[in-house]
């Protein structure tokens, strides 16, 4: 079952279990004058049941989608779904209570029809789930719809790894490759013959079997002393659109990064795991559609202006136009006033801007200045290629530089870049590797610390920036 399909089965069964959940409700607390196509209420108002049924079925798609209920759980565990599920529905059902039917508290056998209303979305619901998982687990049993993964680590722990997933095949994880490591004195060597002549795979070709073999997953087969090791697989598969799972005696290293979870029996640690809840990023990204078209509706006479004043104070056109490297390593254009003169790199080459940079124009100084410059980029927070908030998108050109000398770099790549971030609102220009550096510290310490209430505080501060012209 692909993704596409998984949501659009769990998002039908979700509606036809809330929308007959609600005929049930209504046919409970309106025995005598229930009627499908509309009745009259016993304070003599008209009630619609399948409009209020799809109402009630609109309200409850958002309480899941901002659970994260409709995420990928590939062979999650259905009982792990239920309690998930069994969490949001009681908050559903009294955010219903208080908000909308508070003044039926007082009717007499109201809490005991609420109580039957509340059970029935939990058992509509969980049966339409367990259906969908039930075929899920079915397919994956025959091969269908498994994860594609490859091993890392010592050659006895991979094999010991390879015994333990062919034992839950249930976790759908089909193993197509893997880097076995070897010893050599003290260190580690790669690319060579053991004694039975098997190939033992180099390391550095992690990046490239993950491309080729099209792997979904990672298993890292490493001991708790292999803290190098760990390190490096790490630095490989950042920027990699792979999830990466280690075995559990490795938690002690990982601490906070990691979130435990057991697939069907197969016990395995999740690294590096995005740690805003998924209502979080649903509301970060509503923020982030309703900030940008607020801006660019309420402030379109404003930047009507700017265009103009560009585009007549130099030559060139009003909106530059540049590829920057988004997030999992995506390419996308990025949109911005122009603030520097037309072929501002045609002798130099691509180089970092600084603050007293000679290739501004007048008023492209004032705008970087003032950070106006940056307003189109919310046309990119519309497409989707970025958001208010997150680390600078960085050129390819830079990017591909930066990789290898700046260690956990492409991790940057792991969320959406932003307009602004931590790095901006606490560090000034790149002007040199080591602002690069400290840089991506700030970038890293708001990746390990994303919130809405982190959002805010840099928002707030780049206001402040703005007004007071500290921009940089």
């Amino acid at each position: 079952m692909s993704r596409k399909l998984e949501f659009i089965a769990l998002l039908i069964t979700d509606i036809v279990a809330t929308v007959a959940s609600c005929i049930l409700y209504l046919r409970i607390r309106f025995p005598d004058s229930f009627a499908i196509l509309g009745f009259e209420g016993s304070e003599g108002q008209m009630i619609y049941p399948l409009y209020a049924a799809l109402a009630l079925a609109l309200f409850w798609i958002v309480m899941l989608l901002f659970a994260g209920m409709y995420r990928e759980r590939h062979a999650a565990s259905r009982i792990d779904e239920i309690v998930s599920l069994a969490k949001v529905i009681t908050v559903g059902v009294l955010i219903l209570v208080f908000s909308i039917f508070i003044d039926e508290l007082d009717t007499r056998g109201s809490l005991s029809v609420f109580a039957i209303y509340w059970a029935s979305v939990l058992g509509t619901v969980t049966f339409g789930r367990i259906l969908v998982r039930s075929v899920q687990k079915a397919l994956i049993l025959r091969g269908y719809g498994t994860h594609r993964a490859l091993v890392v680590g010592w050659r006895d722990q991979v094999e010991r790894l390879y015994r333990d997933v062919a034992k839950y095949p249930a976790a759908g994880l089909q193993i197509v490759g893997a880097v076995r490591l070897g010893q050599q004195g003290n260190g580690t060597f790669n690319g060579s013959e053991t004694e039975d002549g098997e190939t033992v795979h180099a390391v550095e070709r992690l990046p490239d079997m993950i491309d080729d073999l099209q792997v979904r997953d990672v298993l890292i087969a490493l001991g708790s002393q292999d803290h190098k090791e760990l390190a490096e697989v790490l630095r490989l598969c950042d920027g990699k659109n792979v999830a990466l799972k280690i075995v559990p005696d490795f938690y002690s290293v990982i601490g906070g990064m990691a979130r435990t979870e057991h697939i069907y029996g197969l016990p395995l640690i999740e690294v590096l795991a995005t740690p805003m809840p998924a209502w979080e990023q649903y509301t970060k990204r509503l923020i982030d559609l309703i900030v940008a078209l607020v801006i660019l509706v309420v402030g379109t006479p404003l930047w009507i202006g700017l265009t103009i004043a560009v585009k007549t104070t130099s030559k060139g056109g009003a909106i530059y136009r540049q590829k920057r490297v988004g997030k999992k390593g995506r390419v996308f254009t990025m949109y911005k006033f122009r603030t520097m003169q037309v072929d501002a790199e045609a002798k130099t080459g691509p180089v970092w801007a600084s603050k007293h940079d000679t290739r501004y124009t007048s008023v492209g100084r004032w705008l970087r200045k003032t950070r106006l410059d940056e307003i189109p980029q919310l046309w990119n927070v519309l497409r989707g290629d970025m958001s208010l908030v997150g680390p600078r998108p960085e050129r390819p050109y830079f990017v591909e530089k930066l990789i290898g000398k700046v260690p956990l770099y492409n991790r940057r790549h792991r969320v959406k870049p932003g307009i602004t971030g931590w790095a901006q609102v606490m560090w000034h220009y790149d002007s040199s590797l080591e602002d690069v550096q400290q840089k991506v510290k700030f970038d890293l310490y708001y990746i390990e610390n994303m919130s809405l209430r982190m959002d805010l505080k840099i928002l707030f501060r780049t206001l402040r920036a703005v007004v007071s012209g500290g921009g940089h």
